[in-house]
């Protein structure tokens, strides 16, 4: 996974869930991650549409999903569905998908929204797309991008 995953060049970084799906964006030099949009989940094709479309439109190198593991590593349900569509996600875009440990990261994402002055429901809009940012700032910040999700954060 690690040999053909680019070193340079844009990526983008996706927090699944089964309504919505939040998206983020590096910089071409992979050193800062903005939030981008929410994509509200709907028919497979829909989906694969826009997705494709933000990925041609940025010229997205590959993706970095978010992997919801347990507190001990393990992975469970969802993160077998985020798995599931983060493979989709690579065939349908024909890019390279690498698994980022997302653990925190919705709340850090929310503990950051609550600190605006944005309404609960303004905040809840943006959540999606800021955890995505998260997911991708905190794999663009590692000190080895492709340690397995169990072994991050592990001391």
């Amino acid at each position: 996974m690690s040999s053909d995953f680019p070193e340079t060049g844009t990526l983008l970084g996706i927090d699944f869930g089964t309504k919505r799906v939040g998206l983020a964006i590096s910089t071409p030099d992979q050193s800062i991650a903005s939030p981008l949009e929410i994509i509200h989940r709907s028919q497979p094709a829909q989906d694969s549409r826009k997705i494709c479309k933000i990925c041609n439109e940025f010229r997205v190198k590959g993706l970095v999903v978010g992997l919801p593991v347990h507190m001990s590593g393990s992975e469970g349900g969802k993160a077998k569905e985020a798995r599931a569509f983060g493979d989709w996600c690579g065939e349908i875009t024909q890019l390279p998908v690498i698994y980022w440990d997302e653990r925190f990261t919705s709340a850090l994402a929310d503990n950051h929204l609550r600190q605006s002055t944005m309404s609960q429901a303004k905040r809840k809009k943006h959540l999606d797309k800021l955890a995505a940012q998260v997911i991708l700032q905190s794999f663009l910040e590692a000190p080895d991008r492709f340690a397995p999700p169990s072994a991050l954060g592990d001391s």
